[in-house]
């Protein structure tokens, strides 16, 4: 069957135009795995960071529990000193008064109070003892609670320092690839980008477009047709194990060699 020259012509540019968008896929990709593996660098530090701040707020609330605990005893303590020896005051003078009464009335009235007053010393000193016993164990406790936090804030020091210095080792290389990343996004036809993003999205490693590599696409082998179609380059082709886009190996070597930093 004749073909005109423009038909050879047309089928040929389309090729080109496949093998662009492809080539702009597998460009997307690796920069998303790099990018990818610079986070990996930082690890869970960021979440491991957060915890700690979350639970140096925890003991700083605790420490601040006991601190006020142990000032309020204190109050508590003197204001009971005094009322117990008002107490022990107004006992003595009423015991005194009962020796001037002239009536049964009187004598049982200051009976009464002296009773109340014996009630509110036998309370004050139950309640004293329950302080001292209590001063006693948060003394311990309030220095147990200065020592867990001084210690979760030298690990939250320490993490920080840790993720500061990845960070900083990292992040010229990121921005970079950030920038790069907007630039080929733009290339990137539509139809292409939104599977490719939605791809990604779903997997938990965030590999949308991945390379044949002997005859196989993320360790399991493709069926000779398919190994030949992806040779072509001249379409997109679904992995119909992973769901992944697969494409030749030289669209990811050529991509390394454009955009390794």
């Amino acid at each position: 069957m004749y073909r005109s020259p423009n038909h050879n012509a047309f089928k040929q540019a389309e090729k080109q135009s496949m093998k662009e968008a492809l080539q702009q896929l597998a460009n997307l990709q690796y920069i998303d795995s790099r990018i990818d593996e610079l986070k990996q660098l930082r690890g869970d530090l960021p979440e491991e960071i957060l915890d700690i701040e979350t639970d140096i707020a925890r003991k700083e609330a605790r420490l601040t529990k006991l601190e006020k605990e142990e000032k309020d005893l204190i109050v508590e303590f003197d204001n009971l000193k005094l009322e117990l020896a008002s107490s022990e005051e107004k006992t003595k003078k009423y015991e005194d008064q009962q020796l001037a009464v002239r009536n049964n009335r009187e004598y049982d009235a200051l009976t009464k109070e002296i009773e109340a007053q014996k009630q509110v010393v036998e309370t004050s000193n139950s309640r004293i003892e329950e302080i001292e016993k209590r001063q006693e164990a948060i003394g311990p406790e309030i220095e147990e609670a200065r020592k867990e936090l001084e210690e979760a804030k030298a690990e939250l020091e320490e993490k920080s320092s840790s993720l500061a210095t990845v960070t900083k080792s990292t992040e010229d290389e990121e921005e970079l690839l950030l920038k790069k990343r907007k630039e080929v996004e733009k290339e990137v036809d539509s139809r292409y980008l939104r599977n490719y993003n939605r791809l990604r999205n779903g997997l938990n490693n965030g590999i949308a477009v991945v390379a044949m590599d002997r005859g196989a696409a993320f360790g399991m082998a493709l069926p000779p047709q398919t190994q030949v179609e992806v040779r072509r380059m001249n379409k997109v082709i679904i992995d119909e194990n992973s769901g992944r886009i697969v494409v030749d190996q030289s669209f990811f070597d050529k991509a390394k060699e454009q955009l390794s930093i």
